[in-house]
């Protein structure tokens, strides 16, 4: 009971009171309370407010006196009859308190003693008499003074023997009670045994019990004695509980005590303290986890499993490991926006012109858009498109996204893939595990909240695999629209919906891709640019961007169409504009420099400035003439964009029949040449080819840039051609490159990348190109502004590859491929 009882408190002041003043803490015995109760009951009455306790008739209690109001209540009180009315406020924290502020049920108290204490404050000592009701307040200047009346009290007849029992009910718990706690002095106990009167003993127990103000003046508010002891019993009986639970786990921690249990036994030990004080922080967290949830818009199922979660949360012991793990389960499914989509914007019109403004080109990907928000505007609904963009790096696949978003009116969400192996960071993690988190899709939700974002799924070509699982093939429940609508998270173990999340995922190369994964999406290309497309996206973009980032004014430094061709020609090799966005920031840079040491610069540079800025021009890819037999330019796609390629190929004296490729060829590139050369050897007497040079002269193949792993089948007409112009010794007609995989029985067939290929073509001063008949149609889908210049040949047959690209004439000092019999030359 201390905590309980405020005896502890009144032994503390007998240390500042003399002998003769020790007396002051009196027991009231039947007759005393006889001769209280006789007392008349004053029409009006000085009200002193209290703010933390409420006294109860006969007891005596110590308070502390600061407010100016009561402290000249007292004095004048202290000078007078010593009477005062006590009234307990009902908001402890009001400085001045109106009759509104104060319950209407007080206590006459008499003042014993007032004390000026060590630390300059002033306690007096009061004890309690009758109770009244607050009728009038009549001043409350310099202090409240009011017209009361006597508050009557119900008592059990004599001899009533359920009562007489509950007396002895209370005196026996309040003992035990002192009993379980060892810091309540020994006084409290003798004091209980003294107690005579029944009234006393249930308003002593009442003043010194563990109960909030609230409680306690509920029940100076009851006015029969017996109910007022029935309530008393009940709250002694919760406190005993208490105690009784504390001291069972102060038993059980008492053994061998080593850090860990010491802690534990602390945190027990708090958390019964904050009980006592009748509050808990754990119990406020898990409230207000309740009232978040009744915000949420999540479905049944979702809603049972959160109230069975916050249910097993409850009942765990807040300082388990386990708690906070369910804690941040819990704190997840309330971040999560279940539900929660943003509205779509269905002005067509300003969509596509904020499409067209962020980035130039791209229609396939524009209309691709534009298309889907007609039909969500048509019909209201509908599953989100899972889009891929694959095409070479810098063209804008990424940034395509924000620009998406930005057209939808929809959050944004970008998650990179690249180099991703374990499957746990698309599914998540299970809750046992330690550390265990969800996966990182529905963390890019909680982050973006919303359930409709657009996500780009950022290099999906470059997933690994390894131990951990396979990453990509958890990414087929997520970009399947068929499965999307319910997919499960290991950490949430609950459905979640992501149909209608926007999905864009960004690729360099398809043939890294797991089929599968490719079937689920919708293919984009998103081809190179063309030299005219890149100075407007340069002019339109790059150029604005780079002066804001380096703080120089337009006027300052000023580039021409024709200074930002020459940097595309000669200072890059890339289908996108990364790196002419690199230069362009340094040659700002090099302004920016010479503005802020205020030295003089060209404000619009030249070509032949860039050598001291950028340094010297890199030699290009340009075609390198028809002057020597067997070298035929051929175009490759590489994941960087288009690129020409030479095949090179010379004669030597042998044995004959041996084929030797070199320069870093894969299996199917090498396949190609063979294949070449047996249809050469199989029709040489359609391209007047001795039969007898396959057996006395060795043909060597290379492909320039040794370094570089080359493979593919695209090379094979190329290498038929260069293979046909040596063994002819025909020169290759001028400015002409070629792509198209070969077979054996002489047909040509199709290849991919054309529009790179194109682009690779044109960068190195081509006029003609030889394609496949089938490739007519990727080369109808090309802009005729990209095709300006070129002049395209289509073949089916091997044999009309030969017959478009070599010339009659032959080079000069053409190899004598005649054998001397007799010695004499036979052709």
């Amino acid at each position: 009971m201390n905590d309980y009882f405020e005896l502890e408190n009144l032994n503390s002041l007998k240390e500042n009171m003399t002998p003769d003043d020790s007396e002051f803490i009196p027991l009231l015995t039947s007759e005393d309370e006889d001769l209280i109760n006789s007392e008349k009951v004053p029409e009006i009455l000085s009200i002193l407010p209290l703010r933390n306790t409420v006294l109860f008739p006969g007891v005596v209690i110590p308070i502390t006196v600061g407010r100016d109001k009561s402290i000249n209540l007292i004095r004048d009180a202290y000078k007078g009859d010593k009477t005062i009315g006590v009234v307990a406020q009902k908001n402890d924290k009001i400085e001045d308190p109106g009759v509104e502020d104060v319950n209407q049920i007080g206590t006459i108290a008499y003042i014993i003693k007032m004390l000026r204490m060590p630390d300059g404050n002033t306690t007096v000592i009061i004890q309690g008499k009758k109770r009244f009701e607050l009728k009038e307040v009549i001043q409350t200047e310099p202090y409240m003074k009011a017209k009361i009346t006597a508050f009557s009290e119900v008592r059990p007849a004599a001899g009533d023997k359920e009562f007489d029992a509950l007396v002895s009910s209370l005196k026996d718990m309040a003992m035990q009670i002192i009993k379980y706690s060892p810091h309540i002095p020994s006084e409290a106990g003798f004091a209980l045994r003294n107690i005579e009167s029944p009234s006393f003993l249930v308003n002593f127990i009442s003043s010194n019990m563990n109960a909030t103000v609230a409680d306690k003046q509920k029940l100076l508010e009851i006015a029969n004695l017996k109910e007022r002891a029935t309530q008393v019993l009940s709250h002694l009986t919760r406190d005993l509980q208490m105690l009784e639970l504390k001291n069972q786990i102060q038993t059980k921690v008492k053994v061998d005590l080593d850090k860990q249990q010491r802690e534990y036994f602390l945190h027990q030990q708090m958390k019964t303290i904050q009980e006592e004080l009748g509050g808990d922080s754990f119990e406020q967290d898990i409230d207000e986890m309740k009232q978040r949830a009744k915000e949420k818009k999540w479905s049944k199922e979702v809603s049972a499993a959160f109230e069975k979660e916050i249910s097993k949360l409850q009942r765990m012991n807040p300082n388990s490991a386990e708690y906070s793990v369910q804690t941040n389960y819990l704190e997840l499914l309330l971040d999560l926006p279940w539900g929660v989509y943003s509205e779509d914007r269905f002005d067509l019109r300003k969509a596509a012109k904020i499409l067209d403004d962020d980035h130039y080109g791209l229609e396939k990907v524009k209309d691709r858009i534009v298309e889907h928000l007609a039909v969500l505007k048509l019909k209201g609904n509908m599953k989100a498109p899972i889009l891929c963009l694959y095409g070479p790096p810098g063209v804008g696949k990424t940034s395509l996204g924000k620009s998406v978003a930005k057209a939808l009116g929809r959050k944004y969400v970008r998650m990179s893939l690249g180099g991703l192996k374990d499957e746990s960071e698309i599914r998540g993690h299970r809750k046992t595990y330690i550390g265990a988190m969800p996966g990182r899709i529905l963390q890019s939700l909680k982050k973006a909240q919303s359930s409709n974002p657009v996500f780009v799924l950022d290099e999906i070509d470059k997933v690994g695999n390894d131990f951990h699982g396979d990453p990509s093939s958890a990414l087929l429940e997520a970009l399947d629209p068929e499965q999307n609508a319910t997919f499960y998270d290991n950490y949430v173990e609950m459905d979640y919906d992501l149909s209608k999340v926007m999905f864009i995922a960004t690729a360099n190369s398809l043939s890294t891709i797991q089929p599968a994964l490719r079937d689920r999406m919708e293919i984009i290309e998103v081809a190179g640019y063309t030299v005219e497309e890149k100075i407007e996206i340069a002019k339109r973009h790059l150029l604005p961007k780079q002066l804001e980032e380096h703080g120089v004014r337009s006027k300052q430094v000023k580039f021409s169409d024709e200074l930002i061709e020459y940097m595309i020609e000669n200072y890059t090799r890339e289908s996108g504009v990364r790196g002419l966005e690199k230069l362009i920031a340094k040659i700002i840079r090099n302004a920016a420099k010479n503005i802020a040491m205020k030295k003089k610069y060209n404000v619009s540079p030249k070509p032949a400035d860039l050598v001291k800025i950028l340094g010297p021009a890199h030699q290009k890819d340009r075609y390198q003439g028809n002057d020597v037999a067997g070298v035929v330019t051929g175009l490759a796609w590489t994941p960087v964009g288009g690129d020409i390629l030479f095949i090179e190929t010379s004669l030597s004296k042998g044995k004959g029949g041996k084929l030797t490729l070199t320069g870093n060829l894969g299996e199917v590139m090498k396949e190609s040449a063979t294949i070449a050369l047996e249809y050469l050897k199989a029709h040489c007497d359609l391209l007047s080819i001795p039969a007898e040079v396959f057996e006395n002269w060795n043909i060597h193949i290379h492909v320039p840039e040794g370094a570089t792993p080359k493979d593919g089948p695209s090379a094979g007409i190329a290498m038929l051609t260069a293979l046909a112009s040596a063994l002819t010794q025909r020169k290759v007609k001028k400015n002409l490159a070629m792509t198209g995989e070969i077979t054996l029985r002489g047909r040509v067939l199709a290849v991919g990348g054309i529009r790179e290929k194109i682009l690779a073509a044109k960068r190195a001063g081509i006029k003609d190109i030889v394609l496949c008949e089938e490739n007519k149609k990727d080369v109808s889908e090309i802009r005729p502004n990209y095709l300006k210049g070129l002049n395209f040949i289509y073949v089916e047959k091997m044999i009309d590859v030969v017959e478009a690209s070599l010339l009659k004439e032959k080079v000069k000092n053409p190899l004598d491929f005649r054998i001397l019999v007799n010695g004499t030359p036979k052709n």
